[in-house]
């Protein structure tokens, strides 16, 4: 559409609504001089054209705007195939052991620490899917390193309790090197955990919210008062599966608040409250936080687009997810050819994260960089000599699984490749052929413009 017709509806709707264009400009797309932009020949994009037609719309006698935002179907999963959660944890444990991803990309969400820019009371970190914590512990020493004398918040999302556990025995010596800091951990969902805020007023109501103070001085006391909080996580972080799409589900908001009693005075602006909460953090880590097959609109509007609202001014969120194209992959293809799981780049990712956002968005950043910056490598570890000569069948079995879990293969897909031994096959000649084994992740970072 031409400016000459945008501004002819526009002029025509201001006569009727008796409204000043400036007024207009402000309402539509909160830009007051976006009237007189359009007649010195700016031109505007598809997405404010549409919001200018919505709010046209939205303002006519029983008018009803557009739709607006990305259309997101249900997703729907196997329960056999419940990827990473309850029946994979096997799967999972075994690859956090034998590759060094965890530790790559702690490294790599480490370097954005130079780009943020903290503020009082307390330096803010959300951890979008904390895992087994190893990812989050390591940063947290790397943010000791660059601000020792500045409280930290550091809050985590994670709905299974085997990993909550996992995490929970990572932080006594990250409260002894740094007792400056408040803990939060919450199994909601990604609209809601930032917040610490369920959007159902039903699910409000029922919240568990548990802070626990803790008393001493050294990891040793705090690690038997975390201990304690065994029969607490055991009754109340409980997870369902969905009876329509099968997606895991919280049965009760939990939020549970750590902190040192003997800092509970300066930490106190910094210890969240029930329903007064905000999320403004500075560091935002989405480290795998969706199944590689799902769709780039549930990526956008369900994960990234409110996490990135979560930002505060100067803060960032670096994404990470699988690449391809490495060795696993061919080791993947070598028994299901043309396999490809991950179809869905940073850059789809992020267009699709800036039109779910809408006006939101207008001082965010997107970094998709370029692949020297964004793209790195992790590798399975293992002994020089265990990739040469005759492989054994544990160093085999160890890259077959780490293949199959970033590949995310169902269950019922790997029993007969198990059982009739091409799978270790496979694993060996990929092994032989790279000496080795390596995989690629992709990061992104999505930035709010400083004050």
């Amino acid at each position: 559409m031409k400016n000459d017709e945008i501004l002819s509806q526009i002029t025509e709707f201001c006569r009727k609504a008796d409204m000043a264009e400036s007024t207009f400009g402000r309402r539509a797309v909160n830009d007051g001089k976006l009237v007189h932009r359009l007649r010195e020949g700016k031109r505007i994009t598809i997405d404010t054209l549409e919001r200018i037609q919505a709010y046209m719309a939205a303002s006519m006698t029983g008018g009803l705007p557009p739709p607006r935002g990305l259309q997101v179907p249900p997703e729907k999963r196997d329960p056999r195939g419940n990827f990473r959660f309850f029946e994979n944890r096997q799967k999972y444990l075994l690859f956090v052991h034998t590759c060094s991803e965890k530790r790559v990309i702690a490294d790599r969400v480490a370097l954005e620490l130079a780009s943020i820019h903290p503020r009082p009371p307390a330096l803010r970190v959300f951890d979008a899917g904390v895992g087994d914590g190893t990812v989050l512990a390591r940063v947290l020493r790397s943010m000791h390193q660059r601000y020792p004398h500045m409280p930290f918040y550091v809050a985590g999302k994670e709905l299974s309790l085997e990993d909550v556990r996992l995490t929970l025995d990572k932080v006594p010596d990250r409260l002894f090197e740094h007792p400056a800091s408040v803990f939060v951990f919450t199994n909601m969902f990604y609209a809601e955990a930032p917040w610490l805020t369920p959007a159902s007023p039903a699910a409000a109501a029922a919240t568990v919210w548990h802070e626990v103070p803790l008393r001493g001085a050294s990891s040793g006391d705090f690690e038997a008062q975390i201990t304690e909080l065994k029969p607490f996580l055991e009754q109340n972080w409980r997870a369902a599966i969905s009876p329509r799409t099968a997606m895991p589900l919280y049965e009760r908001p939990v939020v549970l608040v750590l902190y040192r009693e003997d800092h509970r005075f300066l930490l106190d602006s910094t210890i969240p409250r029930p329903g007064q909460t905000e999320a403004n953090f500075d560091l935002v880590i989405a480290s795998q936080p969706y199944r590689a097959l799902s769709s780039v609109n549930f990526r956008a509007k369900r994960i990234i687009a409110p996490l990135a609202r979560a930002l505060r001014s100067g803060g960032r969120l670096i994404g990470i997810h699988s690449h391809g194209q490495d060795p696993g992959m061919e080791m993947i293809q070598a028994i299901w050819p043309g396999e490809n799981p991950f179809s869905v780049s940073r850059h789809e990712l992020l267009r699709a994260v800036k039109y779910e956002l809408g006006s939101v968005g207008r001082d965010l950043n997107f970094n998709a960089y370029a692949d020297n910056r964004s793209i790195f490598r992790y590798d399975m570890e293992a002994l020089p000599n265990e990739v040469t000569g005759a492989i054994g069948t544990s160093t085999a079995f160890a890259a077959w699984n780490a293949a199959v879990y970033v590949a995310q293969i169902e269950d019922d897909r790997l029993t007969d490749m198990t059982q009739n031994g091409r799978a270790l096959d496979a694993a060996r000649d990929v092994l032989r052929k790279h000496n080795g084994l390596w995989f690629y992740d992709e990061s992104y970072v999505i930035s709010r413009r400083r004050d």
